[in-house]
C-alpha cells in the first residue's frame, strides 16, 4: 500500500463519514494522478484536529492507499508519498524448559488482563487471581459508594475486573514508542471497542465502554483454558530456597506456583506491606498529588474551538497543560476527561480519593482534569520503601476529615483558592462528585509547597486557556493515585529478587495508563514464553 502524509480536509468538508471519505477520496486522486478506477481502496491510518487557527479548523489525516501499478505511482513519490511501512510482529519464541505449575497472574487491570490474554493464546493456561469483582457486580459496588457513601473496600473504583482504569475516560494516549501499542488497539476493538481508537490521534473509549471490552476479553481467557477468580486476595506468598513456591489467597487456601505475575496496581497498599515483610526488594518512586478543577465544558470548546464549537465531529475540547514554578516544582494537567465527572475512588476506610471519568460520548457538562504538582522521596516522611504509601495516606485522611468525615470530599471555588478565602457554596458550575462536596479551604489536605505552586499553575494556565482561573470553577481534593509511590524492583529478565516473582504493570512501578501497562504485562508473557514451554 501507499501511505499519504499531511492531508488537510476543512472540518465543515466532513460532517459525516460519507462527507469525509467523498472528501479524501478526490484528494488522493489529486496527489496520485490517478483516475478513479486505479483507486482499489483506502483506511485512515491516524487522524488529528489542528486548531491553531480558531477561524479555519482542519482535519489531518495519514492515510494508506491500495492503488494498481502501485511501483509505477510510487517511482513519482514525493514527501508525502511513500509506501506504507510493514508491521513486523513479534514472533513469539517459545521456550522448551517445562513449566511444572501453571503461571498465576495476580491482579486483573490492564497489564494482567493483556498478560492473561496473550498466555492464554499460546497454551499457558493462566489463572488469573483479582481480589475484586466482576465488572458488573463491582460497578454496582462503585454505584453504591457513590450514592450512598457505603465503601467496600475490595471492590471498588481501584480493585476489581479491569483496574482502576475501568472508571476513567478510557485514554490509550501513551509516550512509549512500541508496536505492541498498536495490537492493544486491535484487541481493544476485537472486544467491542470503537473502531476509531485505531485512527484518532487522541483514542479513549469511555468508562461505558471499557466494561464491555474487559469483561469479552476475560471470556476469551477462559474460552482459552484459562481461569478467573474474583475475590481471590493473594494475602501471603511462601518462598523457598529463593523461590516462589506457593501463594495463599484470602488467607486460608494455598496454590502451588513457580510463575507468578505481580499485577497488583497502584492501590495494593497491604498486599506491598505483605511483600515487603517477605523480603521483596522495592524502592520509593516519585509521583505527583493535587487537586481536581472543573469547569463547564461549552467554555473549554470555544476556546480550543471558537465559533466551530460543537460542530459535528468535533466532540468535547481537550487540553494539556504544564507550568515550571521557580520553586522548582512543576505542575501539570493530568488525566483531562472534556464532559466528564469527578468520581470518588478510595480504597480504605476514612480516606478520600479523587479521580476523573467520562463516558465514550464525553457528553457531560462538565470538563474536568486533576492539576498536580510533582513529589520526590525527599518530599517522604523517611527513607522506608513505603513511605511514598505513607505520604498518600496522611493528605488522603486529611481531605476526609475536611470533607466531615463522610466520604464528601473538600471543595473550593477557585477564586477562593487563589485568595485564600474560605468558600461557601457554589457558583455557576455544579459540582459532579458524588457522594457530595463540602466547602472549605483545600489547604489543610495538602502540602503548602503543593497549594502555592497549584496557585502559580492556575494562574499561568489561564494565559494559555482563558477562563482557566474563572472564580467559580470548582476544585475537588485529593488527587493522590496518579501512579504508584513504589517501585518492586526486577532485572532485564523482568525476575524481581525472588526467582520466579514477576513484577508487571503500573503497580510495580513500570508504566503509567491503560495503554503502556497493557504494553509491560504483554512483554513480560513474552518473556515467561521463551523460556518456558506451554503447559
Amino acid at each position: 500500500m501507499i501511505r499519504l502524509s499531511n492531508i488537510r480536509i476543512r472540518i465543515s468538508q466532513a460532517s459525516d463519514q460519507n462527507e469525509e471519505r467523498q472528501a479524501l477520496k478526490s484528494i488522493i486522486l489529486s496527489m496520485l494522478k490517478i483516475e478513479e478506477q486505479e483507486l482499489i481502496d483506502f483506511i485512515i491510518f491516524k487522524k488529528s484536529v489542528d486548531a491553531r487557527k480558531k477561524s479555519d479548523i482542519y482535519y489531518v489525516y495519514t492515510l494508506d492507499v491500495e492503488v494498481k501499478n502501485e511501483k509505477a505511482i510510487l517511482k513519482k513519490q514525493k514527501k508525502d508519498i511513500k509506501p506504507t511501512p510493514h508491521i513486523v510482529k513479534n514472533s513469539i519464541r517459545f521456550g522448551t524448559e517445562k513449566m511444572h505449575e501453571r503461571p498465576v497472574i495476580a491482579g486483573m487491570g490492564p497489564a494482567g488482563l493483556f498478560a492473561g490474554l496473550i498466555l492464554s493464546r499460546n497454551g499457558y493456561k493462566p489463572i488469573i487471581l483479582e481480589r475484586g469483582e466482576d465488572v458488573d457486580t463491582r460497578t454496582q459496588k462503585v454505584n453504591t459508594f457513590w450514592e450512598t457513601g457505603i465503601l467496600d473496600t475490595e471492590s471498588n473504583v481501584q480493585f476489581g475486573e479491569g483496574g482502576a482504569g475501568t472508571f476513567s475516560d478510557g485514554k490509550l494516549t501513551t509516550l512509549i514508542n512500541d508496536q505492541r501499542c498498536r495490537l492493544v488497539l486491535e484487541e481493544f476493538v476485537k472486544a467491542g471497542g470503537p473502531p476509531d481508537i485505531l485512527y484518532k490521534s487522541k483514542p479513549h473509549i469511555g468508562t461505558d465502554l471499557l466494561k464491555t471490552t474487559v469483561k469479552n476479553i476475560r471470556q476469551e481467557i477462559i474460552a482459552n483454558g484459562g481461569d478467573v477468580r474474583f475475590k481471590a486476595k493473594v494475602t501471603d506468598i511462601i518462598i523457598k530456597d529463593g523461590e516462589i513456591s506457593e501463594l495463599v489467597i484470602n488467607d486460608n487456601e494455598k496454590l502451588c506456583c513457580k510463575i507468578v505475575m505481580l499485577a497488583i496496581g497502584h492501590s495494593a497498599r497491604d498486599t506491598f506491606k505483605m511483600l515487603y515483610d517477605r523480603g521483596v526488594e522495592m524502592k520509593q518512586k516519585a509521583f505527583s498529588i493535587g487537586l481536581r478543577i472543573e469547569h463547564p465544558q461549552e467554555i473549554i470548546d470555544k476556546v480550543q474551538y471558537g465559533n466551530f464549537a460543537g460542530y459535528p465531529g468535533l466532540g468535547a475540547a481537550e487540553y494539556k497543560l504544564s507550568y515550571h514554578s521557580r520553586s522548582g516544582r512543576s505542575a501539570y494537567t493530568f488525566c483531562m476527561c472534556p464532559g466528564g465527572y469527578v468520581v470518588a475512588a478510595a480504597s480504605e476506610e476514612n480516606h478520600v480519593v479523587t479521580n476523573g471519568m467520562s463516558k465514550y460520548k464525553r457528553n457531560g457538562k462538565n470538563a474536568n482534569s486533576a492539576i498536580l504538582v510533582g513529589v520526590t522521596p525527599a518530599d517522604y516522611p523517611d527513607q522506608h520503601p513505603l513511605a511514598g504509601i505513607e505520604f498518600q495516606r496522611k493528605w488522603e485522611w486529611l481531605a476526609y476529615e475536611a470533607g466531615g468525615a463522610s466520604y464528601k470530599a473538600p471543595a473550593q471555588l477557585t477564586g477562593d483558592f487563589l485568595e485564600n478565602q474560605q468558600s461557601t457554596g457554589r457558583g455557576s458550575v455544579e459540582p459532579s462528585y458524588k457522594p457530595g462536596v463540602v466547602f472549605t479551604q483545600l489547604k489543610d489536605c495538602l502540602p503548602i509547597y503543593v497549594t502555592e505552586t497549584l496557585k502559580e499553575a492556575i494562574k499561568d494556565f489561564d494565559k494559555k486557556i482563558s477562563g482557566f482561573a474563572m472564580p467559580d470553577s470548582i476544585l475537588t481534593g485529593v488527587e493522590t493515585r496518579s501512579s504508584s509511590p513504589v517501585r518492586i524492583t526486577r532485572d532485564s529478565n523482568y525476575l524481581s529478587n525472588i526467582n520466579g516473582l514477576y513484577p508487571v504493570g503500573e503497580g510495580a512501578g513500570y508504566a503509567g495508563g491503560i495503554m503502556s501497562s497493557a504494553v509491560d504485562g504483554i512483554k513480560v508473557a513474552e518473556r515467561i514464553m521463551e523460556k518456558f514451554a506451554p503447559v
